[in-house]
């Protein structure tokens, strides 16, 4: 069954790259017009693009008015550094907090003012399995995605008498240029991925495919719901994999 956006209008923030360009290429695919929304020009130069800072509201209105209400928006402006608890410095905190959690606020609530008249739309938030887990020296970027579940949440409750449903991913280990140097190192991948059923990391496109589908009207009765694609990491807890019927080789676990 195919995804069919034919004449909706999709909005994408941080949509230049990773996840949020692989969300681009699958709406347009399904027919949408998928506008850009990012600080950074996607290197295709067949997407719309508009500059937009995501931490500032009037940016954001700002890029709406110019694309229209959308029928799709994917929240997916994002960043992350790592630091012991103790060593992270306010600076850090302050950005990574206005950037994943003000800025898929300020997201919600332009596209909520633009689509509340039209009694309709689709809003998908990028969340992560970290809106669960406390991951050492992640904690500013934890507490952000925490955060969106409580947006995702309190949207979806004040949004779907209007007919708009918002939902949410949670991604784990996705190959993008900000996890990129984990998956160079052999013995880093060999340890984590023995917790993920699935023994391997994930791609941008496997993350946009859940985006896409609810996006879609395949997902008409779905709202409130955070959707995890991790492998299957969320419901593992002492690890799958061991050495005993597996090995890991080429980046991932297999059965021998």
């Amino acid at each position: 069954m195919s995804l069919d956006f034919s004449g909706k209008c999709a909005v994408v923030t941080g949509g230049s790259n990773g996840i949020g360009l692989a969300a681009t290429q699958a709406l347009t695919s399904g027919g949408a017009k998928v506008w850009i929304l990012d600080r950074e020009r996607p290197r295709e130069s067949t997407f719309e693009f508009l500059p937009v800072d995501v931490t500032d509201p009037a940016s954001i209105s700002a890029a709406l008015a110019k694309t229209g209400a959308p029928d799709i928006v994917v929240a997916n402006a994002g960043t992350g550094s790592e630091a012991e608890m103790t060593d992270t410095s306010r600076e850090s905190w302050d950005r990574i907090l206005a950037i994943n959690l003000s800025g898929v606020f300020h997201t919600v609530q332009a596209a909520a003012v633009l689509m509340k008249p039209r009694r309709r739309g689709a809003i998908v938030i990028t969340a992560s399995t970290n809106s669960y887990d406390g991951e050492a020296r992640l904690i500013a970027y934890n507490a952000s995605k925490a955060g969106l579940l409580g947006i995702l949440h309190t949207a979806a409750n004040e949004l779907g008498p209007f007919g708009i449903r918002v939902n949410a991913v949670c991604p784990g280990l996705i190959r993008t240029r900000l996890t990129q140097r984990h998956f160079d190192q052999p013995e880093v991948l060999r340890n984590y991925f023995q917790h993920i059923p699935l023994g391997r990391g994930g791609e941008p496109d496997e993350v946009a495919a859940a985006i896409a589908f609810l996006a879609s009207d395949l997902a008409s009765y779905v709202t409130g719901a955070a959707l995890l694609v991790d492998g299957g990491q969320m419901a593992a807890k002492f690890g799958t994999w061991d050495e005993a019927g597996a090995e890991f080789s080429g980046g991932r676990w297999r059965l021998r």
